[in-house]
Parts: C-alpha cells; sequence; structure tokens
C-alpha cells in the first residue's frame, strides 16, 4: 500500500532536518533531497518493523500545514509591563 505523507524540511546550521509530523519521525542531511530522501527511508523502515499497535498509536491520520502572521518585535500591552 502507498501512503501519502508530509515532509517538513528546516535548515539547520550546518544542513537540514526533515520531519514527517504524521508519525513523528525525522531524518537530516546535507541538503533538501539528501533530508529528504533520508527521511523517506526512515520511513519506510518504521512501517517495515513497527508493530499494527505502535503504528496506529503514533499514525495521525488529519495533519495540516498552514501559515500564521505574527506580530514580532517588541511585546505590547499592560500585562507584560511587570515581567
Amino acid at each position: 500500500m502507498i501512503k501519502q505523507l508530509t515532509a517538513i524540511i528546516e535548515k539547520e546550521e550546518d544542513g537540514y532536518v526533515a520531519l514527517c509530523p504524521e508519525v513523528d519521525i525525522a531524518s537530516q542531511g546535507e541538503t533538501t533531497g539528501e533530508a529528504r530522501a533520508n527521511l523517506k527511508e526512515a520511513l519506510e523502515l518504521f512501517f517495515e518493523t513497527a508493530s499494527q499497535e505502535e503504528i496506529n498509536s503514533r499514525l495521525h491520520e488529519e495533519v495540516y500545514v498552514t501559515q500564521l502572521e505574527v506580530a514580532v518585535g517588541e511585546v505590547k500591552g499592560s500585562f507584560w509591563k511587570g515581567m
């Protein structure tokens, strides 16, 4: 069976980290392509070796990736003034 999963790839200091949020498995590589390939290999190994119980407990069927706009910088408001 083929399953479509999410890969989030993030730049780190000396390479890239790839994360699959559906099962909380990560890998890394020197390039985005290498990180993606290593994550795919880690996921295939997980699904080959994990028990059905572990797969069921870790697998999140619905994962949504979106963007948010947030203010970054000085915190304003009376709540934070006393801290």
